[in-house]
């Protein structure tokens, strides 16, 4: 396990690929270049998968023959992100995409790959409107902290950072960073996920790693806009930045946004801190019972 780690959170902008081959080749290039730059582990957004719904022209301006086009190409995108895992020795957090489960039910899945080809996968939990409405995606139903070469990592998608209890509960199982990818079509929605993101690394002591879509592509009802920066979050305490914010991207722009963290911080923060949140949130019940969310540790180291 290493403590000192260099990030590449995605700013990633949302095309029209013609073909497979093509998104193939977009997506080794930015990986390609993170790892050029020296990066470990490697975070792409949430739904950065469903530009691939552009290759069926016939289908793409419909959101639900959309969906199931992405979902047929999953293990396309599944084995392509595990190949650039191990060819350029990342830990690669790719971008989330819808999943046909056996029962025919959709989820939105993110999926952690290690440089020796094993993996790991987080379902979304909260749902938003959108998803819940419109697209009808279904929720996960477990939790998972994943013990990899670099770190504990955890997974809360987009949503998933605005609820307290989620991020508590992983990283009460041991995760010292946790990686967001988002998608928000509006600067309220990334601000909502921002705030989110950051109030979780308060309270938990921890790193967090939001990483965005970026752009515009009205060819999609889906992704039809896409706003946000990618950024990594502090708690702001000792030697780290007044603000919390370790590093931030330029809202929209297409691009990587690189941090170095060191995951020991995180023992110092929750024991040599000017304040201990970490340690003291079950006071804030107040003598109340309230347990964790339950976790599953899933080994990749």
């Amino acid at each position: 396990m290493t403590a000192s780690i260099r990030i590449a959170a995605a700013q990633y902008p949302i095309g029209q690929p013609e073909n497979l081959a093509s998104w193939q080749a977009k997506v080794e290039q930015w990986v390609r270049d993170a790892a050029a730059q020296g990066a470990q582990l490697v975070v792409f957004p949430e739904y950065a998968a469903m530009e691939l719904a552009a290759i069926d022209r016939s289908t793409a301006s419909d959101l639900h023959a959309s969906l199931r086009a992405v979902v047929a190409l999953g293990p396309s995108i599944d084995q392509h992100y595990a190949d650039l895992a191990l060819r350029f020795g990342v830990v690669l957090l790719g971008g989330t995409r819808p999943f046909g489960q056996d029962d025919g039910q959709i989820v939105n899945r993110a999926t952690l790959y290690m440089p020796d080809g094993q993996k790991g996968h987080q379902d979304k939990i909260m749902m938003t409107r959108f998803e819940r409405e419109s697209w009808d995606i279904k929720a996960g139903n477990s939790l998972r902290v994943f013990r990899t070469p670099l770190g504990m990592l955890g997974i809360s998608t987009c949503y998933d950072v605005e609820f307290p209890m989620i991020a508590r509960a992983q990283a009460n199982a041991g995760a010292q960073a946790i990686l967001c990818p988002s998608c928000t079509d509006s600067l309220q929605g990334y601000h909502r996920v921002r705030i989110g993101a950051q109030a979780r690394a308060l309270e938990n002591q921890i790193f967090v790693v939001q990483a965005p879509t970026v752009g515009m592509a009205p060819w999609s009802p889906a992704l039809d806009e896409n706003y946000g920066a990618a950024g990594v979050f502090v708690p702001p305490d000792g030697d780290s930045p007044d603000d919390g914010v370790a590093a931030l991207g330029a809202e929209g722009q297409g691009a990587w946004v690189i941090a170095d963290v060191d995951l020991a911080r995180v023992h110092r923060w929750r024991t040599e801190g000017a304040v201990r949140p970490f340690a003291h949130w079950p006071e804030q019940y107040c003598g109340a019972k309230a347990g964790d969310l339950p976790v599953d540790v899933v080994q990749l180291d």
